[in-house]
């Protein structure tokens, strides 16, 4: 069976999503649609706006055959680490291609970008300085490129989903890995769009409808799919809530307020001094998003210091993470759910993996499934106790199981 890759947060899953889910299985000829989706903390450093459990029915509902886990530690990272995780995983689990959505929309041009960088023996060398400038990883690429090459860049790396893009196809081009690459160019809305214009809109301006009306409105209805509709409305039922940063905010301040600088400086992404400049905002902050303008500088950018802190909430340090990275390869696949479709494909590469496949996170020792445990612990933290028990036996159950066809 011919296996498609995704690379995804569903946060929540929109129109936008269903259309690049369609696009990739016709465009890659693929039987089956596996989807790596990041668990309850994100890429850009937010808590997602339900678990991933109701995120992951929702995309298995609405067209993905399997959905697995993005670890943790990979999950709240840079774009070079979340492709490294995501890409690597997609390989372990026997996909034949990667598809994904990209401002730029031809796979030729990342291609194309990401050989070039790699021709001069300047590179390198202007690449450390311009990140040494506070420039983020992205964006020291596009500046180095930029002074090499000239005005003849191919691809904006100051959109998010090139970003993204660029960094898959480095991955794995860098690991040498068979998996084909395809890209699918977004269409109508922008990553940062944060009013909802029609039937597609950005995730950034659907959770902020949401969060603002507190409710499920017709203009948001009209931007999502039933199935996720459905796991929103589930979701609040039994948690009372959709997450936000704010729900955090006291929990963070205490665990802060509780730490020395020298503490804080063992936390992953608490860098250069940062600690200090943490503990001085501290007791002025009077809420999570005061706290963000407190502490923001224009060498570190909200999304950086939105990791840093849920990094400092979780208590991760740099010494947990760097362990992981050193693997030559990913320690674990975690099954979040499958369609009849999937269970066929499951059945026949589950024989060939050369990582465990687990469902829970008990299931076998390792300090990413550790980190993977507390981060859920910390998410579900902001619940009631009879809520937080309620969810967290749900970690120690196997996938969600989708039967009929989609």
């Amino acid at each position: 069976m011919h296996a498609c890759g995704v690379i995804v947060e569903y946060n929540p899953f929109h129109n936008g999503h269903l259309y690049h889910l369609v696009q990739a299985r016709k465009k890659s000829q693929a039987n089956i649609m596996v989807a790596i989706m990041s668990g309850n903390f994100l890429q850009r450093g937010e808590p997602a706006i339900i678990d991933k459990f109701h995120r992951a029915k929702a995309a298995l509902k609405a067209g993905a055959d399997i959905v697995l886990e993005l670890p943790y530690v990979y999950a709240v990272q840079s774009s070079h680490y979340f492709a490294m995780g995501a890409v690597r995983t997609l390989h372990e689990f026997g996909v034949d291609s990667l598809c994904f959505g990209s401002e730029q929309g031809n796979i030729a041009a990342f291609k194309d970008f990401n050989h070039e960088s790699k021709k001069s023996r300047q590179y390198e060398q202007r690449l450390k300085k311009f990140l040494a400038k506070g420039h983020s990883y992205p964006s020291a690429h596009a500046q180095t490129h930029k002074q090499i090459f000239g005005e003849l860049t191919t691809i904006d790396l100051t959109k998010p989903n090139n970003i993204l893009g660029y960094s898959y196809v480095n991955r794995v081009i860098k690991d040498h890995l068979t998996i084909r690459l395809l890209t699918i160019k977004r269409i109508e809305s922008d990553y940062h769009d944060d009013k909802i214009n029609g039937t597609i809109a950005s995730a950034t301006s659907i959770r902020k409808q949401l969060l603002k009306a507190n409710k499920i409105t017709k203009e948001i209805k009209q931007s999502l799919p039933p199935p996720t509709i459905q796991a929103l409305i589930n979701y609040r039922e039994k948690a009372s809530m959709w997450h936000h940063w704010e729900h955090y905010f006291s929990f963070l301040k205490y665990r802060i307020l509780t730490m020395s600088a020298e503490q804080l400086a063992k936390i992953h992404l608490v860098d250069e001094g940062l600690e200090h400049r943490i503990l001085q905002t501290v007791k002025r902050a009077s809420s999570f998003k005061h706290w963000m303008t407190l502490m923001k500088t224009k060498r570190y950018t909200w999304v950086r210091l939105q990791r840093m802190f849920v990094h400092i909430l979780t208590h991760t340090t740099k010494a947990d993470i760097e362990n992981i990275f050193n693997e030559s390869s990913v320690p674990y696949i975690r099954l979040l759910g499958f369609t009849k479709r999937g269970q066929t494909y499951l059945n026949n590469v589950k024989k060939q993996l050369n990582v465990p496949l687990i469902a829970q996170v008990n299931q076998i020792e390792h300090h990413a499934l550790q980190l993977e445990e507390r981060a859920s612990s910390v998410y579900y933290s902001a619940l009631s106790p009879v809520q937080q028990i309620a969810f967290q036996r749900r970690e120690l159950q196997g996938p969600l199981i989708i039967k009929e066809e989609n």
